[in-house]
């Protein structure tokens, strides 16, 4: 009899799609209540990109600097002095966060990480190109994309080739954004790669313009262009 009511209790826990948590607001977490605060620091005058509803970098680094303006721990985590101080309002004791992926690829990564994702890459346009680079004081393109991808969490091989090797291939009309682009440049096969951004666009580290946007289906780009593997 035990065993049954611990299973069903079991069961019961799996199903709930959502628990209440004690508030506070950090990197990595979504919806209504973080665009509401993007949206306060935009009118503050902090750069914070578009008010998605993705606590990602550029959210994180506008929280510092309103958290350093205001002498607050700058530590880039809305508790409940910052909330109060940015909102004008007491901080919610409780809200509910949404725990179910429910939609993504078997890697378990859905849209709203796709997104977090693009917004921290162009968090590094302007940093110029280093050959062998892997940091924001220089990248190389395959530096570049893992790095990006590691400050979300996700390990990917170092160099163009290998992360084209790593993971399923798709066509270039099902790409989606966050997918990794490849080109063919100085030797045969995956040599150079990209973070498809939509719209036919990608962000890249190239030698010649440092981390940049780019069209990945004209010019240069567009030339050499050989296939794409999607992570997310």
């Amino acid at each position: 009899m035990l065993g049954v009511v611990l299973a069903a209790a079991t069961t019961a826990a799996v199903a709930l799609p959502a628990q209440n948590v004690f508030a506070s607001f950090k990197q990595g977490q979504s919806g209504p209540e973080v665009a509401a605060i993007q949206e306060q620091l935009l009118m503050e005058g902090y750069d914070i990109g578009i008010p998605d509803g993705v606590y990602g970098a550029r959210t994180v680094a506008a929280v510092k600097k309103y958290q350093a303006s205001m002498g607050l721990a700058a530590d880039g985590v809305i508790g409940n002095f910052t909330y109060k101080k940015l909102m004008g309002r007491e901080m919610p004791t409780h809200r509910t966060l949404n725990t179910n992926r429910g939609y993504g690829s078997s890697y378990g990564y859905g849209s709203s990480t796709a997104r977090e994702l693009i917004s921290t890459a162009y968090d590094y346009v302007g940093v110029p190109y280093v050959f062998g680079g892997t940091t924001p004081w220089g990248f190389d393109c395959s530096g570049y994309t893992q790095y990006v991808f590691r400050q979300m969490g996700i390990e990917i091989p170092r160099t163009a080739d290998a992360q084209y090797y790593a993971f399923p291939k798709v066509s270039s009309s099902e790409l989606e954004p966050g997918d990794l682009v490849f080109f063919e440049t100085y030797e045969p096969g995956p040599s150079h790669c990209g973070i498809y951004i939509g719209n036919g666009q990608m962000l890249q580290a190239g030698s010649s313009t440092g981390v940049t946007v780019s069209n990945v289906f004209s010019g240069y780009w567009g030339a050499r262009y050989i296939g794409a593997a999607r992570v997310l």
